[in-house]
């Protein structure tokens, strides 16, 4: 049963009509909602000595905690929100800040970046397919709840989330609940082209908001060391060295945030978004003259190499 219920899916209800145009597999668009999750059933977790049903998992303002020893004391906003437009927080981006692919990984970002993120969402100036629940709750914070939460997730290191695999040929898949994608229950592969195809480890693990699971990500063959190549030196001045500005390591320097182990279906939509014009903000125009050249296999392999990079 795909259970997962995504603030995702009621971002697209406001998604820009260019979405047709976009890369479906960066943009996943999520079929439509089935009935209310079941609430009889408890599931439970290895580890963990808690049960949530599927609709108690899906709460939009109390999302399950199944390992509250994994983390800091969860400020209220965090783990409740504020009823009626401000999610709580770890519905979609998980206890620990990792998030999903089709949101963000938000732990181990500065505070600085965090809080200035969501003050551009709230002016409107981020417009991309996933900005407008975005907007909807950083309307609805204050200041001192903003901060609450920017602090608790940039306190948290950014987990081990992803196992890179480069192929020619990727699992067969299709977007579910959430817009999030599955790997098809026929089995089978395809060729994954100029892709990035991003699917859980463990359905039901990930279906349940477990923040210990992971997800594999399969990357076209060769685009690993093509995006060293872009990310290191700049491609012969196709782009600029991101450690110039992301720091040695990648790992972050002063506000400017770390882009190593990250999604990266997530890490290509941030390019492109800046690229077409749909991410603005204080600091977008340093990046436009960065992702200004790139094509689609340039910043799917930056993607690649980026994420092949956890620390």
């Amino acid at each position: 049963m795909r259970a997962l219920i995504s603030i995702a899916v009621l971002g697209l209800l406001a998604a820009p009509a260019m979405a047709a145009e976009l890369p479906e597999w960066a943009y996943p668009v999520a079929p439509p909602a089935g009935g209310p999750p079941d609430n009889t059933v408890k599931k439970t977790l290895p580890g963990s000595t808690r049960s949530y049903t599927a609709a108690q998992i899906n709460d939009r303002f109390g999302p399950p905690d199944w390992y509250p020893e994994d983390h800091p004391p969860m400020p209220d906003i965090v783990a409740h929100g504020k009823k009626p437009n401000a999610f709580a927080c770890d519905l979609c981006h998980l206890t620990n800040g990792q998030g999903h692919p089709e949101s963000a990984g938000i732990s181990g970002l500065p505070v600085g970046y965090i809080m200035r993120q969501m003050a551009e969402f709230k002016a409107g100036v981020r417009k991309g397919m996933r900005a407008p629940i975005m907007v909807q709750i950083a309307s609805a914070l204050t200041e001192e709840e903003t901060k609450a939460a920017a602090e608790y997730f940039a306190s948290i290191k950014y987990p081990q989330f992803y196992k890179v695999i480069e192929t020619d040929m990727a699992p067969k898949s299709y977007v579910g609940a959430g817009a999030m994608r599955f790997a098809a229950k026929e089995g089978g592969t395809e060729p994954i082209g100029n892709r990035i195809i991003e699917i859980p480890a463990d359905e039901e693990r990930t279906e349940a908001r477990d923040p210990r699971a992971q997800h594999i990500a399969y990357v076209p063959t060769g685009s690993i060391k093509k995006g060293e190549e872009l990310v290191t030196t700049g491609g012969g001045g196709k782009t600029t060295p991101c450690a110039i500005c992301h720091g040695p390591e990648l790992k972050g320097l002063g506000e400017v945030p770390p882009i190593v182990g990250r999604s990266p279906e997530y890490i290509y939509r941030q390019l492109n978004d800046i690229k077409i014009g749909t991410r603005n903000g204080a600091w977008a125009p340093l990046m436009k003259p960065v992702v200004a050249k790139l094509t689609d296999e340039d910043m799917v392999a930056i993607a690649a190499y980026l994420v092949s990079k956890a620390p």
